[in-house]
């Protein structure tokens, strides 16, 4: 395999094998890792670490870390950690079913963070102390500065605040990478903060490479694989209602004049209604959109290739195999319409705030007045992780969540009286959609946006029983205000 993308000479002579360098990770040491949403993760030293920690475990030596990511990364790093039962910690969100369910049975400690906050609380010493870094890289300039890959993440905080730094360089990236990514360096810790001097989505004010102090990487690993790439299916019936509701929607904000033309800058989360709702916009009568989100998937990427979407801005890639194949392509010209951030700038509040972001997130259930769970099954099980939909939801123009309106297999109301864990509030939350209708709770009451969630979003099989909880609860609960019936709110009432 060519070095030819470690072009320094005094880091090509660091260059080891994944094993050696996984030798250097002690048993108890936080390590913080490059990776978000499956993108520009480290592919080879997470799994010979768990070669090494499986190693150790049969020898009956005890030997588990503390993992620090961006987001969620891929069964390469999660996966293998946890089937080798090597994190003791981990944070700040995931998606990998081992990794969930080591968690949910108490194997795992969890931090479950808004993905603004994580580069901070590191800064501030709320977390410990990050003892190694383990970052990939697209390549290394000849005097030390390092090219990013597909993803950002917490990657410069990482680089900053570790002792000791592994490098992977990722030869399979393409090495046109360079200039897509703007990595500011201008953060201070309170009280000499000053604004990010962001005013438009593709303001660039940083810098296209990671600075890190040379005598702290101690290893360089090469690599060639692909990202994780991310499955999505093609848009179904309720994924197309949900998105069809949503385009009616922005049609009638333009009207009434509360939306430009062009919308407001678009944050969406990662899925297929997301999707579907950026295929609407392709056919959509919205011209020069942009984004300013977290992570750019394949409806995204499409908006930018036809020349519906202008530019876009995150922290990470989040591509089916197919458009990480175009994105490659065509880098050229994706790397003038693309900036990739670092997760404290991408999701930072002030900036949402001051670009008057449109968010769109999922969720796992919404209450009768607004409230949403997003991240826990029953209330106590985790899924995945808040990820950055705080971030946006409590500091955008437009606070969107969307979602089907049953699940499994229509057995069970995604509105139900009370929400088992809250993740947004109702003062969050704007806007409630579902393949049944679009909920608009700007300016209602709590009562009043109980019976437009009833009627516009949920299904009609669970309506009657919903209507039924909520007409008693007026009736018989001690407030008036939110009146809940505690002794039975937390049942998902079947249909009659």
């Amino acid at each position: 395999m060519s070095s030819s993308q470690v072009m320094s000479q005094a880091l090509r002579a660091r260059i080891m094998s994944a094993d050696e360098a996984a030798a250097l990770v002690k048993p108890g040491d936080n390590v913080g890792m490059s990776g978000f949403t499956g993108s520009g993760y480290p592919k080879a030293v997470p799994l010979a670490l768990a070669r090494r920690i499986e190693a150790a475990h049969a020898r009956g030596e005890p030997f588990r870390i503390g993992v620090w990511t961006g987001a969620s990364t891929a069964p390469e790093l999660d996966g293998a950690l946890a089937k080798a039962n090597g994190i003791d910690l981990r944070l700040p969100y995931q998606s990998d079913p081992t990794t969930r369910q080591r968690i949910n049975s108490g194997s795992i400690e969890y931090i479950d963070l808004h993905l603004s906050h994580v580069a901070q609380f590191v800064w501030f010493g709320f977390l410990g102390h990050l003892d190694i870094a383990v970052i990939e890289c697209s390549g290394i300039l000849p005097d030390g500065r390092l090219i990013p890959s597909t993803s950002i993440g917490n990657n410069k905080t990482w680089l900053d605040q570790a002792d000791r730094v592994i490098i992977e360089v990722n030869s399979w990236m393409n090495p046109a990478l360079l200039g897509m990514h703007d990595v500011y360096y201008g953060t201070r810790l309170p009280p000499h903060r000053k604004p990010i001097p962001i005013i438009a989505p593709g303001d660039r004010i940083g810098e296209t490479t990671y600075r890190c102090d040379p005598d702290k990487i101690i290893a360089v690993v090469e690599t060639h694989a692909p990202d994780r790439n991310t499955t999505f299916a093609a848009p179904d019936d309720v994924s197309r209602a949900i998105a069809g509701h949503i385009l009616e929607f922005f049609a009638h904000e333009v009207k009434q004049g509360r939306l430009p033309r062009n919308l407001l800058p678009l944050q969406s989360g990662v899925g297929n209604v997301a999707n579907a709702v950026m295929a609407g916009l392709d056919d959509g009568p919205f011209p020069h959109l942009t984004a300013y989100t977290e992570v750019l998937q394949d409806g995204m990427l499409n908006l930018i290739r036809s020349g519906r979407m202008d530019l876009a801005s995150a922290t990470a890639l989040s591509l089916s195999s197919d458009a990480a194949l175009e994105f490659n392509r065509e880098i050229e010209f994706l790397r003038d319409r693309i900036v990739l951030r670092p997760q404290e700038i991408s999701n930072h509040p002030e900036v949402i705030r001051r670009l008057g972001v449109i968010a769109m997130n999922g969720l796992i259930e919404a209450d009768i007045y607004g409230n949403v769970n997003s991240t826990h099954v029953r209330g106590s099980s985790i899924m995945n992780g808040i990820g950055g939909s705080g971030d946006f939801a409590r500091n955008a123009y437009l606070s969107i969540f969307m979602t089907p309106s049953t699940a499994k297999g229509g057995t069970i109301s995604s509105i139900v009286p009370m929400v088992t864990h809250v993740d947004h509030t109702e003062h969050d939350v704007q806007i409630l959609v579902t393949e049944h209708g679009l909920a608009d709770l700007r300016g209602l009451s709590p009562k009043q946006r109980a019976r437009t969630i009833i009627e516009k979003a949920a299904h009609a099989k669970f309506r009657p029983a919903l209507s039924d909880y909520f007409e008693r609860a007026c009736r018989d609960a001690t407030g008036k205000h939110t009146p809940h019936l505690l002794d039975e709110a937390f049942n998902v009432v079947p249909p009659g």
